[in-house]
C-alpha cells in the first residue's frame, strides 16, 4: 500500500507527505546502497585481478594458489580478496591479514603463506607467521585452514 499526498492515515488525521527528516533519511539510504554497490563491484574486480593473476603463475604455483584461495575463501569468507605487490592477498577492513608469495617470482624453491600482525595468531611470546609450501596435502589445507580461522578470530 502505498501513501499519497492528502491521504488520511490510521487515526482520521491528514497525511501531507514525508517530513524534511524522512526525506533526508530516504536521501541518506539512497547514498548508502550506491556506495555498497560500488564496493561489492570494486570487490568483485579485486576478486577478478586476483583469479586472472593466479591464472597466470606457473602450473606448480598456480595449483598451490588456487587450493589456497579456495581454502581462504571457505574459511573466512569475510576476507577481500585484492593484488598486493603483484600477488594474492586477502584483506579484513583494508588491512592484510595474509598473502601467497609465490616461487617462480622470486626464484625459491617453496612458495609462502604468509601472516600480517593484523593476523590473531599470538601463541606466547614467539609464533610463526610464513610458512613455506610445495604443495597442498589435504592435511596441509586443514590445517592452513584451522590458521586462517585463527587468524580472523
Amino acid at each position: 500500500m502505498s501513501i499519497t499526498k492528502k491521504n488520511a492515515t490510521a487515526n482520521g488525521e491528514k497525511f501531507d507527505g514525508f517530513t524534511d527528516a524522512e526525506r533526508g533519511a530516504m536521501k541518506e539510504r539512497a547514498k548508502e546502497l550506491k556506495a555498497d554497490a560500488k564496493r561489492n563491484a570494486k570487490a568483485a574486480d579485486a576478486e577478478r585481478e586476483v583469479l586472472a593473476k593466479i591464472a597466470e603463475m606457473s602450473e606448480s604455483d598456480r595449483v598451490i594458489a588456487e587450493r589456497l584461495h579456495a581454502v581462504i575463501k571457505a574459511n573466512a569468507p569475510g576476507l577481500t580478496s585484492k593484488l598486493w605487490y603483484g600477488m594474492p592477498a586477502y584483506t579484513r577492513d583494508g588491512k592484510i591479514v595474509c598473502h601467497f608469495q609465490c616461487a617462480a617470482k622470486f626464484k625459491t624453491r617453496y612458495a609462502t603463506l604468509g601472516f600480517s600482525d593484523e593476523a590473531n595468531l599470538d601463541e606466547g611470546t614467539a609464533w610463526p607467521t610464513s610458512f613455506a609450501l610445495t604443495e597442498l596435502t589435504a592435511d596441509d589445507e586443514a590445517r592452513i585452514g584451522a590458521l586462517i580461522k585463527r587468524a580472523v578470530s
